[in-house]
């Protein structure tokens, strides 16, 4: 019997769609920079949710147009953005105090590592200049009610990314909920990796041998779906 053919692995839009349809009503979202701030882009329309910015805005809207952008408003990625109806603006510092608090149902970050225990690397201090910095993302990981990551499943050099244990310096321990590669949905659970979402015509076995850690499925693991997008709409 002929196998399906195996789907082309998600690319950064597709990634971002997908986090984005997890994204529910009424949720207070923070988004990382990288491949986590498309997120944006995707969030289902008539879905009710607030973005927030780190450097002081509750509530982001859409990308401005060129001929409307405002050059003092922008979010941490200095993306020049507009206003939701019922926005903020607030202090750094207030900003900051809504992380630290736990107000944030959901961050989504972009990573390096995770590790079958939820610990994640995202920042290597082998290369400050070229890496990201760890910054808020210390506070987010530690202190938000839910830790999602974005991230290809292989480096570059077909490495690894989710692993026993993270080989980069932690960004914070047992934080990670959920991973979102461009071949799989993967939920960390306290037995380890669960594979909700695999990748069309993709086998459990080849999905298992690009990870570095054990994986178990669900019951019902679905299809790793996303429509075609090649840039933001």
């Amino acid at each position: 019997m002929a196998q399906p053919q195996k789907a082309a692995a998600l690319n950064r839009f597709q990634m971002a769609w997908r986090a984005a349809q997890d994204i529910q009503e009424g949720m207070l979202v923070n988004l990382g920079l990288g491949i986590p701030i498309l997120a944006s882009d995707y969030v289902p329309d008539g879905r009710d949710v607030f973005i927030q910015s780190e450097n002081g805005i509750i509530g982001c809207g859409p990308l401005a147009a060129d001929n409307a952008a405002d050059t003092d408003l922008v979010d941490a990625g200095s993306r020049r953005i507009t206003l939701r109806s019922g926005a903020s603006i607030v202090h750094s510092a207030d900003s900051f105090a809504m992380i630290r608090g736990g107000h944030i149902d959901v961050t989504i970050l972009g990573c390096f590592e995770v590790a079958e225990n939820g610990d994640m690397a995202n920042w290597d201090s082998r290369v400050p200049d070229k890496g990201p910095l760890v910054g808020g993302a210390m506070d987010l990981a530690a202190c938000a009610r839910s830790v999602w990551v974005i991230m290809e499943h292989n480096t570059r050099k077909g490495e690894p990314r989710l692993l026993h244990q993270c080989l980069l310096p932690l960004t914070a321990v047992r934080c990670v909920d959920r991973i979102y590669t461009d071949i799989a949905v993967v939920e960390v659970t306290p037995r380890g990796f669960l594979v909700t979402d695999i990748l069309e015509g993709m086998t459990r076995d080849e999905l298992q041998a690009r990870t570095g850690a054990t994986l178990s499925f669900a019951l019902e693991c679905r299809v790793l779906k996303a429509p075609p997008i090649t840039a933001p709409d």
